[in-house]
């Protein structure tokens, strides 16, 4: 996939792709999962136990029903579980709470019968309250069970204190539903927190493993692989494509159960406490969704535009920093700038049409939001005057609305890194599908005694084009030869080293170490029997021990003090800390020559039966070359050596000097049978020499 395309937003086969990383995690996600439930259930109770203590203690009334009238009468035994009765047999009391649960038509026999238009407080007698309610016996009615119906209106007139004396039942009861709201408030915030670190550690260790595979089989690939993907993009890979699908995971996947939960659990407890309201909130359903399916396709257009912009602002700084020398030495600041503010400018408008897109749809959210809160208060106030619903419904109503928006607002930001997370595994599965390795032998040769015998027969090679790159290439190295490869650059010298190292097989022909052809040797103990020294030195960020040893356990100090006294590389004891020096990255606080002779050491460390040298002198002054020439001789006839130079004076001591033309070996001998000679050879040396 390339560079800022996107992916289905939901692409099931991707997500069937990832599930074996999310599979050995599934119980982390399950308590997750759990925990999500209980954190809806926190929500869910919140509201409902507001509407509780307004409809129970807050706004605590009763209404008095004549039994002695034969309409009240009916009413009173149709519903006799919800009336309590009075001190006199004719007395009855129903809460206003209960009321919802009549039948609209009694409701109405209720109110034509005036019923509904005085209302109670219910008051135990206690040693506080008995004072009070004896001032008040005229007015008031005691019930069978010893409690008192006091009229609303009286008690709302007395001082303060009286009125908080009579209601301190209800001031309980408030108080306790508060305790509860904080119990609720607590629970909500330690779920929160238990599911935001199981949320973590599942994407983290997700994260890790799928980064890991892919870190992995890029490694085990060869170098066709690199040489078809930048650097660059193998660690977006491996970075910014791996972060966003841990951003899915903790943000969007496990979440959207939770908003699901949620979602349901509101509509079912609305339906629960009025389902006429509930039907009249719901009908703005069908709207949200078609306002979020118009705003997913606006959003992934304008997602994509933008995503390539990015895209082509991080190619475009990466190769123009890359290059800033050449940039500035030909002054040419003014036309890149040009061509930074186009592309800026694109990623502007990008951006801006994004923009335009959110703008539009979460005020559009807003909007219905607050339609959903002017239904509630139309309706549910009519049903609130009308007694057929209680003034904690329409509260609980109005919570639960603005519970019921929040997910969908978040829906912009959570299409955003599915989109993200979809295009991003989109391209590391192509990665990971991408199978460039080598074939490697079922049963691999075992040779104990390696002593440094190559061989090259009839070989030819060509990378992804039909134009040969190598042709008919046949030569020898025997053990403790020096065999020195020359020619113009792109004759295929370089190539030639590559195929011995088996990056690449051969086109046609065979390769052969220790007279066994290097495809049935086991890849890494063929390469543990060379060593090779570039003209590009790689050093990495560390200590000089560590970028000698990279690692192997097996190289000890007194085999790295061999090594650097073999190479010429005595300087190292010089710097501070010596064997514990840092290297900055690329080894940018040492010279090019010391870096060269740090890379001689590290091949000499490894003591292996075969070293490659290609270019290795091409870059350096003259006193390092003098070095490294000088190193050279010392190893003489105790390693078969291969030298790629273009400095003819680096091959005039080797055994056999390979010409290399448009990738045929068309001469081969010594210095002296080639100067002699006076082709190929001895015109290139000349040229060279002018």
């Amino acid at each position: 996939m390339e560079e800022g395309k996107l992916g289905k937003a939901y692409d099931l086969n991707l997500l069937k792709r990832l599930w074996p990383y999310g599979k050995p995690y599934l119980r982390i996600i399950f308590i997750a999962l759990i925990v999500s439930v209980g954190i809806t259930i926190f929500t869910l109770a919140t509201p409902y136990v507001s509407k509780m203590a307004i409809d129970r203690y807050i706004i605590a009334s009763w209404y008095k029903v004549q039994a002695g009238d034969s309409s009240q009468q009916a009413i009173v035994e149709k519903y006799a579980a919800l009336f309590q009765p009075g001190a006199r047999d004719e007395e009855r009391f129903i809460s206003h709470t209960n009321t919802r649960k009549l039948d609209p038509m009694d409701m109405h026999v209720l109110e034509t019968g005036g019923v509904l238009a005085e209302t109670y407080y219910k008051i135990p007698p206690t040693a506080k309250t008995l004072p009070i309610l004896e001032k008040l016996e005229s007015s008031s009615i005691k019930a069978k069970d010893g409690d008192w119906f006091t009229p609303t209106i009286l008690v709302n007139s007395l001082p303060a204190g009286e009125m908080a004396a009579l209601r301190a039942r209800d001031l309980t009861g408030v108080m306790n539903l508060g305790l509860l709201l904080l119990v609720l408030a607590a629970g909500a915030f330690y779920l929160g927190y238990l599911e935001y670190n199981l949320l973590e550690k599942a994407g983290q260790n997700i994260m890790a493993d799928m980064r890991l595979a892919l870190f992995t089989h890029i490694q085990s690939q060869s170098l066709s692989f690199f040489d078809k993907h930048p650097v660059g993009r193998l660690v977006t890979r491996a970075t910014n494509d791996i972060e966003n699908l841990n951003e899915m995971f903790k943000s969007v996947l496990v979440t959207v159960f939770k908003d699901m939960f949620l979602l349901l659990g509101i509509i079912v407890v609305m339906a629960y406490m009025d389902w006429r309201l509930a039907l009249v909130c719901y009908a703005l359903i069908p709207v949200v969704v078609i306002c979020a399916f118009v705003f997913s396709a606006l959003a992934r257009d304008a997602f994509r535009q933008l995503r390539a912009t990015v895209s082509a602002i991080n190619s475009f700084c990466q190769e123009r920093f890359a290059a800033m020398a050449a940039i500035q030495l030909y002054a040419v600041e003014a036309h890149q700038m040009a061509r930074f503010e186009k592309i800026n400018e694109q990623n502007f408008l990008a951006g801006m049409r994004q923009v335009r897109v959110f703008g539009v749809f979460l005020p559009v959210m807003e909007f219905l939001s607050h339609l959903g809160l002017a239904v509630i208060i139309w309706y549910g106030g009519s049903r609130v005057l009308g007694e057929q619903a209680t003034l904690g419904t329409v509260v609980a109503f109005i919570s639960y609305l603005r519970t019921f928006f929040r997910p969908l607002r978040d829906i912009a930001e959570k299409y955003n890194i599915m989109q993200a997370a979809m295009a991003s595994s989109e391209r590391i599965f192509e990665f990971m599908d991408e199978d460039q390795t080598l074939d490697l032998a079922k049963n691999p040769v075992v040779v104990k005694d390696v002593k440094g015998d190559a061989a090259f027969d009839d070989v030819s090679f060509c990378y992804e084009t039909d134009k040969p790159i190598l042709q008919d290439i046949n030569f020898t190295a025997k053990p403790g030869e020096m065999i020195a490869l020359v020619g113009r650059t792109g004759s295929g010298k370089t190539t030639l080293m590559h195929l011995l190292f088996r990056f690449y097989d051969p086109a046609t022909g065979q390769i052969r170490l220790e007279n066994k052809d290097l495809r049935d040797w086991d890849l890494k103990a063929l390469r543990s029997h060379m060593a090779l020294i570039q003209q590009d030195v790689f050093l990495f960020a560390g200590s000089i021990r560590d970028n000698i040893t990279l690692g192997d356990p097996e190289i000890t100090d007194e085999k790295i003090a061999s090594a650097l006294e073999q190479a010429e590389a005595g300087f190292v004891y010089n710097l501070d800390k010596g064997l514990d020096h840092h290297i900055a990255e690329r080894g940018i606080n040492l010279s090019a020559g010391e870096c060269q002779l740090l890379s001689f050491a590290r091949a000499l460390a490894y003591n292996t039966e075969i070293l490659i040298l290609d270019e290795a002198t091409s870059s350096v002054d003259p006193q390092t070359e003098r070095a490294i020439q000088k190193a050279i001789l010392k190893i003489a006839g105790k390693r078969t050596t291969l030298v790629v130079a273009h400095r003819l004076s680096t091959v005039e001591r080797a055994d056999n000097i390979l010409v290399v033309r448009q990738g045929r070996i068309v001469e081969t001998g010594t210095h002296q049978q080639l100067m002699e000679k006076q082709g190929h050879y001895y015109k290139l040396r000349q040229v060279l020499s002018n």
